[in-house]
């Protein structure tokens, strides 16, 4: 296995997680690489998307759950949803071990929001419960790492690297997708297998979460729209003005919801959360999430741009590429306990990602195309420092703009330029 395994930065996540709870779940979109990175973990594996284990399981369940956690330990469930009974049980499980940590891992394809309606118990205090998200340019081998995100946090004031990827290069990984089964692929292959995979979330994915049936065309209008509005802070009402547009048929505002309940309960949207800092004035922080697809390479695929297509199109670029730098200051934000957050407020001032640790410490992101654009993100980063109260918060650790390639470097201003091919957490 480890012949071929790619590193993921959850490894160390997982592994210090182990230490301290007796069971860790681990969600995320499928084909992301949980099953494959958790199994590096464990010594018993059931395998729930086997049917054959399935039906053999399910039936043992229905009896006595605890009998599927004999077996040496670590015990890794994949698809745990699949049989909800088994949550209660393991709770109860590791209850009764409590002395024990890292016994069980479950591994999911749907959020914890869609699983905790099927359980009695959220297993707080015994389970830790990680996201796995598509891999960054750093995992995938196309980001030198010059830049490291944990060490602006400690401290360090200037920065220098050289991207080895041109703008076309970047693009070219955005329409590819950071699925471990592309890497090494020719654009012709991953194109066949994103098809592949975007087929299956609109024709039986969006079933699998309560079994209910939903129309396949209004479901690719649902990700179309997502697609255009990628980074933005469309509303509900919004969307469902841009399907009814493409459908050519009205859609209720409660088909909308749901089908964006489903989505965020398969992990294909990764939506932004606002960031509500204590400010100088009465200045009112806009709340709103971001929508975000949990990879810019779905949104790609359902605007039906290629790389070529996108160069020729700035705009939407734009918006693609600010996904892409999300999903990735999200996997190295992970590794040091933090959280990526947006800023919008009354005044019109956006920025485009927070960096927020566990102890309180904050650096801001503002995500440009190009050097064309930089001073304007840097404008932006200053104004959003000046407004922070100071004197109730820490000051930013950092500043940064965050460009597609070139150089890495920190301005007189000590604003730092990073191309996302140089970064890593």
């Amino acid at each position: 296995m480890d012949e071929w395994y790619i590193p993921r930065l959850l490894d160390t996540v997982i592994q210090d997680d182990m230490r301290l709870f007796g069971a860790v779940i681990v969600s995320g979109v499928k084909w992301c690489g949980k099953t494959t990175t958790c199994k590096r973990f464990a010594k018993t594996i059931i395998s729930l998307q086997d049917k054959s284990q399935y039906e053999r399981y399910a039936g043992t369940a229905q009896m006595d759950p605890q009998l599927l956690f004999r077996g040496e330990k670590p015990l890794l469930i994949d698809e745990w949803q699949r049989i909800p009974e088994l949550w209660d049980a393991a709770r109860y499980y590791v209850d009764c071990n409590s002395h024990t940590k890292g016994q069980l891992i479950f591994t999911g394809s749907v959020t914890m929001d869609a699983a905790y309606e099927r359980i009695h118990h959220s297993g707080a205090g015994r389970f830790k419960h990680v996201r796995m998200r598509t891999m960054s340019l750093f995992e995938s081998g196309h980001s030198t790492g010059d830049v490291s995100l944990g060490s602006l946090f400690d401290g360090n004031t200037s920065v220098t690297g050289l991207s080895e990827m041109n703008l076309e290069a970047v693009v070219d990984e955005l329409v590819r997708g950071g699925w471990p089964e592309t890497v090494g692929l020719g654009r012709k292959e991953s194109y066949r297998v994103l098809k592949a995979y975007c087929d299956t979330i609109v024709n039986a994915e969006v079933r699998s979460v309560d079994g209910k049936q939903r129309d396949a065309n209004r479901m690719r209008a649902m990700m179309r729209s997502l697609s255009r509005n990628s980074a933005m802070a469309a509303k509900a009402s919004t969307i469902r003005a841009d399907m009814a547009e493409s459908e050519n048929t009205s859609v209720s505002i409660n088909t909308v919801y749901d089908y964006l309940r489903v989505l965020k309960d398969l992990c294909v949207t990764d939506d932004l959360q606002a960031w509500t800092p204590r400010l100088r004035s009465k200045t009112a922080v806009r709340t709103s999430d971001t929508r975000h697809l949990t990879d810019p390479a779905i949104a790609a695929y359902f605007l039906n741009a290629g790389k070529d297509d996108l160069l020729y199109d700035t705009e939407t670029l734009g918006l693609l590429f600010e996904s892409m730098v999300i999903r990735d200051l999200r996997v190295y934000a992970q590794t040091i306990d933090g959280g990526v957050f947006h800023y919008r407020d009354e005044d019109g001032l956006e920025v485009d990602a927070i960096i927020h640790l566990w102890d309180g410490r904050w650096g801001a992101v503002e995500v440009k195309l190009g050097m064309s654009w930089v001073e304007n993100g840097a404008e932006s980063l200053k104004r959003l420092r000046n407004k922070v109260d100071l004197d109730s918060m820490n000051p930013p650790s950092f500043l940064m703009v965050v460009i597609p390639s070139g150089s890495a470097y920190t301005r007189p201003d000590g604003v730092h330029v990073v191309p996302l091919s140089c970064l890593r957490n």
